[in-house]
């Protein structure tokens, strides 16, 4: 099949060419993202591949279904950017990658986790400079507490195994219960019981109209002071307004973030001989006790070699059946792809 890869970088398109030798797709790499400015660039191609920042609204994917593509391939587990019930009015298959390693973004969660808590950030700059002063550089020990993972789809289950292995108490949200957290031991509680009660807070749920902004300033009001909040799941998922303004009063004593609700314009780029424009972000950096890394808790070559092989097996699928195993339908899209 002939396909439009889009926002592609280099490590995209050295996976995916390995991966292809088995497929033998058509596959032109385009720099730009795709949004209904650059739609047009997908003319004479069948099936578009994608990513998360790409922008599939319902002018977007009119144009693409005028120009004859019959399929959005995205390589990535979430899909808050499509417009599904645009893609099934038009008749044109979506499809996604479940499942590329859920133990890259778990174990990124944990690294975040550690960073913040023993101050790796900053005894790291300290060092480099020759200063060996342990002042401000004070962690806490683990084991022992209460945390709380919302989401316990593949990748929530992986971390809640890996802090078994800390010693922590777990306390578990998600509409549809895992099994297997529970014979991990944990306990499943209301959403406000889990934040009133966690010493730490990780996100592993999809981004959904009844999840967006799921941390804002109402559940801040209800978590300890001092609250540790991870997020490595969609970046809407936090108010960022709302956590800047308990990172001020104390209220979030540690955030880490692998994702940023207007990450849009900046993440997956080198921006770094511009300004960022965008003051939310801006002030976010600003604090010595958060951490914010660009989208990458993905980013292992395990993962990238299994969304080349997922995603080009879903296109082979789609040309030779006109179906998919992967295919995310309106209906359907309640289901965690975490």
């Amino acid at each position: 099949m002939k396909i439009a890869f889009f926002n592609a970088k280099p490590y995209d398109r050295r996976f995916f060419e390995e991966a292809n030798q088995s497929f033998e797709h058509e596959v032109h790499f385009l720099e730009p993202r795709l949004d209904e400015t650059t739609a047009g660039l997908a003319q004479g191609f069948e099936a578009v591949c994608v990513f998360v920042n790409d922008v599939l609204n319902e002018k977007t994917i009119s144009r693409l279904a005028e120009l004859g593509v019959r399929m959005i391939a995205l390589r990535c587990a979430g899909y808050n950017n499509v417009d599904l019930a645009a893609a099934s009015s038009r008749d044109v298959l979506v499809a996604r990658v479940p499942a590329y390693s859920p133990y890259a973004v778990a174990e990124h969660t944990i690294a975040l986790l550690l960073a913040l808590n023993r101050k790796v950030h900053r005894a790291y700059n300290r060092v480099r400079d020759g200063n060996f002063s342990l002042d401000g550089l004070l962690g806490f020990d683990i084991n022992g507490l209460t945390v709380g993972v919302i989401g316990t789809g593949k990748i929530g289950a992986l971390v809640i195994r890996i802090l078994n292995g800390f010693g922590c108490s777990i306390l578990a949200y998600d509409p549809y219960p895992n099994p297997e957290c529970v014979s991990l031991g944990a306990t499943y509680a209301p959403l406000d019981s889990l934040l009133e009660n966690s010493d730490v807070i990780t996100l592993h749920c999809p981004l959904t109209p009844d999840s967006y902004h799921l941390i804002d300033a109402a559940a801040l009001g209800k978590m300890k002071d001092g609250v540790t909040l991870i997020n490595t799941s969609r970046g809407a998922l936090v108010d960022s307004r709302a956590v800047i303004a308990g990172l001020k009063s104390g209220k979030i004593g540690h955030l880490g973030l692998d994702v940023y609700e207007e990450e849009g314009d900046m993440f997956f780029e080198d921006l770094s001989g511009r300004v960022i424009q965008d003051d939310v972000f801006a002030r976010l950096n600003t604090f010595p006790n958060v951490i914010i890394t660009g989208h990458q808790a993905f980013f292992t070559r395990e993962a990238l070699r299994n969304i080349a092989q997922t995603t080009l097996q879903n296109i082979a699928d789609f040309e030779k059946t006109g179906k998919c195993s992967n295919r995310v339908e309106a209906a359907t899209a309640i289901v965690n792809p975490s």
